[in-house]
């Protein structure tokens, strides 16, 4: 597919790896909805990015109908919908006998329901819609790309539940990738390492260096445009099904 043609929805758009996928699709020419719920970042990104390239729709990913709604009318918006990205996510950090009490079943299930179930949700109800749309010369219809993480292979301790979650995307993506073969529907997912977003800013400057030595090479943090233009060659190489890919610097978590 042309970067030229992205027509996208992009959940977790307004902010970090999400917003600078929509950065970058937009600066190849791409249309963007950026999918969230954050209000108030949304306006800064919608100017950001510049009001005909993108709109902002407001849609809580653990709702199946309001995914459904939703895709509907960005896809109205944007014209057509052949690409979405998954970046919507909550970090659910805890240890699972923490010192005053184990973990609350609900921290557990809304990790699992936000970063999981989300991806599945928006995944699902795009497809549904790319499969009606024209194919081009190798028959493709659509792009989906999923947002997992390397603490999907190795979790650290405190990360049980985001590392189930994001386990659990990682292993959808090739059944999903075999059942919409028939679609010319293609389902990749991206596992990155530490990256400098939103979160990361929140950090100490002394935690923050601590994790870029932790990367092997280049040793520092990963930026999110690394990410985007990851993305963009997701895209454009029909070849790319079915797998994830990690985007890491070569890290591999230590226990803690």
């Amino acid at each position: 597919m042309k970067t030229s043609d992205i027509r996208a929805v992009i959940t977790g758009g307004v902010s970090g790896l999400g917003l600078a996928v929509a950065e970058h699709f937009a600066s190849l020419g791409g249309k963007i909805a950026l999918l969230d719920v954050n209000d108030e970042k949304a306006t800064e990104a919608v100017g950001q990015l510049g009001e005909g390239k993108a709109k902002f729709f407001r849609v809580d990913v653990t709702s199946e109908a309001d995914v459904e709604k939703v895709l509907g009318e960005a896809s109205d918006w944007l014209g057509g919908l052949n690409v979405a990205v998954n970046c919507a996510g909550i970090l659910g950090a805890g240890r699972v006998l923490g010192r005053e009490a184990p973990m609350p079943l609900e921290t557990f299930s809304k990790t699992v329901m936000v970063n999981l179930v989300g991806s599945f949700n928006v995944a699902k109800a795009a497809a549904n819609l790319m499969q009606h749309n024209e194919a081009n010369d190798d028959n493709e219809r659509g792009v989906i790309i999923n947002t997992a993480s390397v603490a999907a292979y190795e979790g650290q301790i405190g990360q049980a539940a985001y590392s189930a979650s994001k386990g659990g995307v990682v292993g959808m993506t090739l059944p999903m990738a075999r059942e919409f073969t028939r679609f010319g529907v293609r389902v990749m997912t991206i596992a990155p390492g530490v990256f400098h977003t939103p979160m990361i800013d929140i950090m100490p400057e002394k935690v923050q260096q601590a994790l870029a030595e932790s990367i092997p090479f280049p040793k520092r943090l990963g930026k999110p445009e690394e990410f985007a233009r990851l993305a963009a060659h997701i895209v454009e190489n029909a070849y790319l099904n079915g797998s994830t890919l990690r985007l890491d610097g070569a890290v591999r978590l230590e226990p803690k």
